[in-house]
């Protein structure tokens, strides 16, 4: 990581003051034209009316910036993936500067590409946000996942596009409502999600974005993942020695990353992964990480009502 001490030095020399928790005055990005009041995770935030070279170092904000037609100039990139969200096309990622990874913006690379506005995570970068504060006008969100609707307004918010955002997902929440109706039994499919990480496997459970998608539709989960004991319904974990714990009337797999997809063909190429009731029905699928798991937009739940619509109604 490099850390833009020259920047931060002439921020002190401008005599602008920079709080982690306060209003924010950033040095470049609110001069010369209108602005807005955000008020975000890290507090309020004079941002550009219309935000013209945008920055985003998470990969729901890629997915909320381009769903509203905003292509960043700059974005971090998800750690093993290494990629940003290809459901999109090429065609609108190639413009995309990198800027580091998730946990770990190069703030040298932000500040080079000159933007009007910043769009993080507290829960990814609050460490770094008065450095990016120093750049450009930043707004933070809270959490990741169980909050991916709120996210989504208030990042479109940020963007000048309120009233977009708000169109978009009540779009998706009368599309995915109208599915499950359409399928009749949707709360009685029990459908599962797993997803093979390097080192471990998980369930995912109704509190994340995955699971929230599936909920919005009504379907229903295995009982093992709603995750009812625990005060995180997000994910648990499952060893392979007990992936039996994975089965469902319909089961989703994913893989992050080329080590965990080769963790993943051997656990699915096991006696116990073989003997699940949803495999030998032919009705575990394979589907994109960075759909299921790593847009968090409204651009990737679309994406998983898609193949919904494939698996569930062929």
């Amino acid at each position: 990581m490099r850390r833009l001490v020259a920047v931060l030095a002439a921020a002190v020399a401008l005599g602008v003051g920079l709080t982690a928790c306060g209003e924010s005055d950033p040095v470049a990005g609110t001069t010369g034209g209108e602005t807005r009041e955000i008020t975000h995770a890290m507090g309020t935030t004079k941002v550009p009316a219309h935000p013209q070279r945008v920055v985003v170092l998470d990969t729901d904000k890629i997915d909320t910036a381009l769903s509203l037609g905003v292509t960043p100039v700059g974005a971090a990139t998800a750690g093993e993936a290494k990629s940003w969200p290809t459901y999109f096309g090429a065609d609108k990622l190639a413009s995309i500067k990198e800027v580091g990874v998730l946990g770990e913006p190069d703030l040298e690379a932000i500040n080079a590409l000159k933007p009007d506005l910043i769009l993080g995570s507290k829960f990814r970068q609050e460490k770094f946000y008065d450095e990016l504060a120093a750049i450009a006008p930043t707004v933070f969100t809270e959490k990741v996942g169980i909050t991916w609707k709120e996210n989504f307004l208030l990042d479109g918010k940020a963007l000048g596009k309120e009233q977009e955002a708000k169109d978009l997902l009540a779009s998706y929440e009368t599309r995915a409502k109208d599915f499950g109706a359409k399928l009749g039994d949707a709360a009685s499919r029990k459908i599962s999600i797993v997803r093979f990480l390097p080192g471990n496997i998980r369930v995912y459970g109704p509190d994340s974005f995955s699971g929230i998608v599936l909920g919005d539709t009504g379907l229903g989960r295995p009982e093992r993942q709603m995750l009812a004991n625990k005060e995180d319904k997000r994910f648990d974990l499952v060893s392979p020695e007990r992936v039996n714990e994975v089965d469902g009337d319909v089961i989703f797999v994913t893989a992050y990353g080329e080590k965990a997809a080769a963790e993943q063909a051997t656990v699915t190429a096991g006696s116990l992964w073989k003997n699940l009731s949803a495999v030998k029905a032919n009705k575990a699928y394979v589907v994109s990480d960075e759909v299921w798991m790593t847009g968090i937009g409204v651009g990737a739940a679309n994406k998983i009502l898609d193949d919904l619509q494939k698996y569930l109604t062929a």
